[in-house]
């Protein structure tokens, strides 16, 4: 017992030591709530149900809640398959624009839109010694439907109504994962490193984390997340972010 609770101080430390001095003036902060449940069919195959919250702005601002069912099946001992659906409720950030003077043009409120994902994965693992190691490579394909906005229009004085343009993006996620299994603890250290890719890089993501089992039906989760944005994805930025999670599985 005195060496798990040994285990979660360190990865503590780790992570506000990680946190503080990376974050920059022009990055946000935010903070991601998730909950899971996962039903096992049998030795191979299992169907899960996630939600998650996540807020942005310091945070101040409510950013996405979104609702996830996917499924997942074991090929082999090292390879597993799974696929899924997410509804994603996305807070769209205000948008403001200029005259050429510099004076105000239009100006765009925040609104809520939505958004469906549907995903297909590979995880291929491998594990030496009490490291376990996995590769992960992902195809999603994210398509926004149109919708009907407000925006002021400083020059005439009046609202009017602006269409944002329906989107659809497919994009090729890679992540390397290790974690590390401690002998005789309900701890689990574990870092990931993952590539956003379309046409061109998108993003980099960095995590590192700790998972606690109970009882093997229950998991909290928590984590650490450095996101940096080389292409603009949706309005998103270069972001932290403090994550918190619980699984229940049966």
């Amino acid at each position: 017992m005195a060496r798990s609770k040994l285990t979660l101080v360190a990865t503590l430390a780790l992570l506000a030591a990680v946190c503080v001095p990376t974050k920059a003036v022009a990055d946000d902060t935010g903070l991601i709530v998730e909950a899971a449940v996962e039903k096992k069919i049998n030795k191979k195959a299992s169907v899960d149900l996630e939600a998650e919250f996540r807020t942005r702005n310091d945070f101040r601002t409510a950013d996405r809640i979104a609702l996830a069912l996917g499924g997942e099946y074991k090929l082999t001992t090292w390879l597993k398959a799974d696929a899924g659906y997410q509804l994603l409720i996305d807070n769209n950030k205000e948008k403001l624009t200029f005259n050429t003077d510099g004076s105000y043009n239009n100006w765009r409120p925040s609104y809520w839109g939505t958004r469906h994902r549907f995903y297909v994965s590979l995880t291929a693992s491998y594990k030496w010694n009490r490291v376990s190691f996995s590769l992960r490579e992902q195809w999603r394909y994210t398509y926004r439907p149109e919708k009907t906005t407000e925006r002021y229009d400083f020059d005439n004085s009046w609202w009017e109504d602006k269409a944002v343009s329906s989107k659809g993006k497919h994009v090729l996620r890679s992540r390397l994962k290790v974690q590390w299994d401690i002998p005789k603890s309900k701890f689990t250290p574990w870092a990931s490193y993952e590539l956003f890719n379309s046409l061109s890089l998108d993003k980099t993501r960095l995590q590192a984390g700790v998972d606690y089992s109970l009882l093997k039906k229950h998991t909290f989760t928590l984590y650490y997340r450095y996101q940096n944005v080389r292409e603009d994805d949706d309005g998103e930025g270069n972001s932290h972010y403090l994550g918190v999670g619980y699984k229940y599985k049966f």
